[in-house]
C-alpha cells in the first residue's frame, strides 16, 4: 500500500510567527481599566513589552519565565517540533539568560491527524532541548482543530548580566545574527514555489538556537538585546525604541536578507503577517521602498537576535565575534529622537 505523505501546513491557517496577533490588537488585548499594584520582585513584567517575563530571586539571580507556540510552518512534523521549540527557547537567550527546564505545549486535531505525527513533533522537540541543554519535562496536550505546538520555558541569569529590549543608549550599534526572509519562503512553500535549496536554508535558519544571547549577557557593552520574531525587524526595533525613549536608523544594504528574496518577491510571496505589520508600525517609519517594507516587515520564526552595541563596545564586540567564528555587520545605530518618524531607512 502506497504511504501518502502528511503536510502539516494544510491543516493551519497560518504559519510560525506569522500567526502571532498584530502588535496593534495586541495593545487593546493587553490594556486594562484596572489598576494591578505593582509586584516589586518582578523585574520585567508585561508592562515591558519584552521577550520573557523576569522574577528576583532574592539571591542575585533572576527567573526568566516564558512561553511560545504556534502553527506548523514547515510540513514535517520532526522538523515543526524542533522549529517551534527554538522559537520558544530564543525568549531565554534574548534575556541573556540560561535555559534549564522546559514543558510542551500540543494542540492536536485527533479526527484529522494521526497521534504517530505528534510524537514526531515531540522527538524534534526533544532533540533541540538536549541541544540547548535542557530537558522537556511534561507539558500538556488538547485536542483541537488545528496543530499547535510550542514550549513554555525557565531560565537563570545573573541580573548584572540581564538584557532587556528597552534599555539601549543614543549610539548605540545594532548587530542582527540571522538573515531576514523565512516568512517570505514559508509562503512560497504553502503555495508550492519553495525551491529545495531555499527550504533548506530556512530550514537551518529556524532551527539554529540563539545561543549567542547568553554570552551577549555577560557583555557589559551590550545594552539592549530582542530577538526578532513574528513582528519583523521593523516591530522589535520599534519597540527597541520606544522602550528606551530613542530613535533607529537603518543601513537596508546592510541588513542582512536569504539571497533567493527578490525572485519570491516577484511571484508575490508575501506573508499576511508582514501587511498586518506594517499597519501597526508603519507610521513610525520613514519612506521606505516596498521591496524595503516587505522584507523588513517580514514577520521571522526563530529569527535571530537583534543586539544594541554601546559605541566604544564595538570594536571589542567584533573582536569577540570573530574568535567565535561569527560575523554580523552593523546594520544601523540608535540615536537620539528629536521629531520625526522612530525608525528611518536609508
Amino acid at each position: 500500500m502506497e504511504t501518502i505523505a502528511i503536510k502539516l501546513t494544510r491543516y493551519s491557517h497560518g504559519a510560525g510567527c506569522g500567526c502571532k496577533i498584530s502588535p496593534a490588537i495586541l495593545d487593546k488585548i493587553l490594556h486594562s481599566p484596572i489598576a494591578h499594584a505593582p509586584d516589586a520582585r518582578l523585574l520585567v513584567g508585561n508592562d515591558k513589552r519584552d521577550d520573557a517575563a523576569v522574577f528576583d530571586l532574592g539571591n542575585g539571580t533572576a527567573l526568566i519565565s516564558t512561553t511560545d507556540f504556534f502553527m506548523p510552518i514547515v510540513d514535517d512534523a520532526y522538523d515543526f517540533g524542533r522549529i517551534a521549540s527554538a522559537n520558544a527557547i530564543s525568549d531565554v537567550y534574548a534575556m541573556g539568560g540560561k535555559p534549564v527546564l522546559s514543558i510542551a505545549i500540543l494542540g492536536w486535531p485527533v479526527d484529522k491527524l494521526p497521534p504517530e505525527e505528534a510524537q514526531k513533533v515531540l522527538e524534534g522537540s526533544r532533540a533541540v532541548c538536549a541541544e540547548a541543554g535542557i530537558t522537556l519535562a511534561g507539558g500538556h496536550s488538547i485536542d483541537c482543530p488545528e496543530p499547535i505546538f510550542g514550549l513554555a520555558v525557565n531560565g537563570l541569569v545573573n541580573i548584572a548580566d540581564l538584557k532587556q529590549n528597552s534599555t539601549a543608549t543614543p549610539g548605540c550599534r545594532l548587530y542582527l545574527t540571522k538573515a531576514l526572509g523565512v516568512g517570505i519562503l514559508s509562503t512560497a512553500q504553502k503555495r508550492g514555489l519553495l525551491l529545495p535549496e531555499d527550504a533548506a536554508i530556512a530550514l537551518k535558519s529556524m532551527t539554529t538556537l540563539n545561543m549567542l544571547g547568553e554570552v551577549f549577557g555577560k557583555m557589559k557593552y551590550v545594552k539592549a538585546m530582542t530577538d526578532v520574531t513574528g513582528f519583523g525587524l521593523l516591530g522589535h526595533l520599534a519597540e527597541m525604541c520606544e522602550g528606551s525613549g530613542l530613535a533607529a536608523t537603518i543601513e537596508f544594504d546592510k541588513v542582512p536578507v536569504i539571497p533567493s528574496l527578490p525572485y519570491y518577491l516577484e511571484q508575490n510571496c508575501i506573508p499576511g503577517g508582514t501587511m498586518r505589520n506594517w499597519d501597526s508600525n508603519g507610521d513610525k517609519i520613514g519612506p521606505v521602498t516596498a521591496t524595503q517594507k516587505y522584507i523588513l516587515a517580514d514577520p521571522q520564526t526563530s529569527g535571530g537576535l537583534l543586539v544594541a552595541v554601546a559605541e566604544e563596545g564595538v570594536n571589542d564586540f567584533e573582536e569577540e565575534l570573530q574568535k567565535m567564528g561569527c560575523h554580523f555587520e552593523e546594520i544601523g545605530w540608535m540615536q537620539k529622537k528629536i521629531g520625526g518618524h522612530l525608525i528611518t531607512v536609508i
